[in-house]
């Protein structure tokens, strides 16, 4: 029996070829997987011993294109679709193996580890930036604002900042009494800060203008702390470490949280590693066993 192949978007060039003709010449000629002909030919083979009807033409179509002006204006394309798809998919079966492993009397939080193709050693390899997850991480975040301005320090306390203060906040660091995970300021109170540089910046507490924590109008900026916003960087062997919240969220919430927090991960990578997938990709519970996530899917 003779095959007959019509690759629609190749020039639409016809070829013939026998069951027996080398599969390199097909795959070249028809600009095809040989993996794909491969199994064409192998289920027409099946179909014709068994003495089912061969069909005489085959045709792969490609999906169709489209334009970069819908693609710009929010448009899914129907392979970002399916890639969504098998994303949320993956990660709710992953979710779903936590949570049966999960036998702490606590409610247990979830985190999430990303093995990257990052050097931390490079400086232009960094992974790093800030997090804010749809329904939050769990617990409470006390936040402290450094300011001169009374306008600021009454919008901060009005937005829910644990600590606002200038010289006196600045007094209570020396004494040693680091009450707060996230530090924000203002522009004018960042001289009184250097003097406080040597024990803010190795708990990664230094407000910096770079990394977002330096503001004009902070009260924004307190409410997106409050809110489970955080920073997150590749540490040692370029590992990203982050919590997505807690069993007690629910399927559905922990698998928002985590889609944000690999998508902003992957949306930090250098451009060297863009197009690789993470080399591993794993969630765990507090006392629960870790459970793998295939990385292809990112």
């Amino acid at each position: 029996p003779i095959v007959r192949y019509e690759v629609l978007g190749h020039s639409s060039q016809r070829m013939v070829f026998p069951y027996g003709r080398p599969l390199g010449l097909a795959q070249r000629a028809a600009k095809i997987t040989a993996n794909r002909v491969s199994l064409v030919i192998a289920s027409l083979n099946a179909a014709h011993k068994a003495g089912d009807c061969v069909p005489t033409m085959l045709r792969t179509r490609k999906p169709p294109r489209i334009k970069r002006e819908a693609v710009a204006r929010g448009v899914v394309t129907p392979a970002q679709a399916a890639k969504s798809a098998s994303q949320l998919e993956g990660l709710l079966s992953a979710l779903q193996t936590v949570r049966a492993g999960a036998k702490a009397k606590f409610d247990e939080s979830v985190d999430v580890a990303i093995y990257l193709h990052v050097d931390v050693k490079r400086s232009d390899l960094r992974t790093r930036g800030m997090v804010t997850l749809p329904h939050g991480i769990g617990r409470a975040v006390k936040v402290a604002v450094f300011t001169k301005d009374e306008v600021q320090a009454a919008a901060a306390r009005a937005a829910g900042a644990d600590l606002v203060g200038a010289e006196d906040l600045i007094e209570l660091v020396k004494s040693g009494k680091i009450d707060f995970e996230r530090a924000l300021a203002t522009p004018d109170a960042m001289p009184m800060l250097a003097q406080v540089a040597r024990i803010l910046g190795p708990r990664g507490l230094m407000p910096n203008p770079k990394r977002g924590t330096v503001l004009l109008e902070v009260a924004a900026a307190v409410l997106e702390a409050k809110a489970g916003q955080y920073e997150f960087k590749a540490e040692r062997y370029g590992v990203v470490h982050g919590p997505v919240g807690r069993l007690s969220f629910g399927l559905e919430k922990l698998r928002d949280n985590l889609k944000t927090f690999i998508a902003a991960v992957l949306a930090k990578r250098p451009p060297s590693s863009k197009n690789k997938p993470p080399r591993s990709l794993t969630i765990c519970s507090t006392h629960g066993s870790s459970v793998k996530i295939d990385p292809l899917l990112f």
